[in-house]
């Protein structure tokens, strides 16, 4: 099976990915303490434009605005149900944007931490992780995802669940 990372890689030896996902949504408007990831079905054309100046500034690889879709952080703002969803849409936009690069574009399904403390020192316990991870990664995967990218998870425990998960959901 191919690997379009992988494959893009050997191609071009360097790839350039994109940076600032945070610094930019404030910069067209999304205020401190609202969830991005509300953006993907709220404020498409932002999201889209996101995606585009990744692409036009010639980046090989950009990441999904998906960050913090899982049910934990989600909770914060009453959208915990809707994380499957977010990402969905996160990574059809991106797929969208990618397709009409006129060149080959990696859409990188971006999973960041919950934001919870992992057993035994916190609530969190390894199978509700592996859950909330499969929901994010699954909506990525199904909304059109090249690869899954995990960023900024520090705990290991938390880091092995996500990593469990997204394996098992690689398009």
């Amino acid at each position: 099976m191919s690997n379009p990372l992988i494959d893009l890689l050997a191609e071009k030896g360097t790839l350039l990915a994109d940076g600032a996902t945070g610094t930019n949504l404030f910069n067209m408007g999304l205020m401190s303490g609202d969830a991005p990831e509300m953006w993907n079905t709220d404020e498409p054309q932002n999201i889209i434009k996101l995606y585009k100046g990744a692409v036009e500034s010639g980046s090989d690889i950009f990441l999904t605005n998906s960050f913090g879709a899982n049910a934990s952080r989600l909770k914060l703002h009453g959208a915990e149900k809707r994380a499957h969803e977010l990402s969905r849409v996160s990574a059809e936009l991106a797929r969208e944007v990618a397709d009409q690069a006129g060149r080959k574009v990696i859409v990188a399904g971006s999973v960041g931490p919950t934001g919870e403390i992992m057993e035994p020192v916190g609530p969190l316990t390894h199978a509700l992780a592996v859950e909330m991870f499969h929901e994010t990664a699954d909506g990525l995967k199904a909304g059109g995802a090249d690869v899954g990218w995990l960023e900024t998870i520090s705990a290991p425990e938390e880091y092995r669940a996500a990593a469990e998960r997204v394996q098992t959901c690689r398009p």
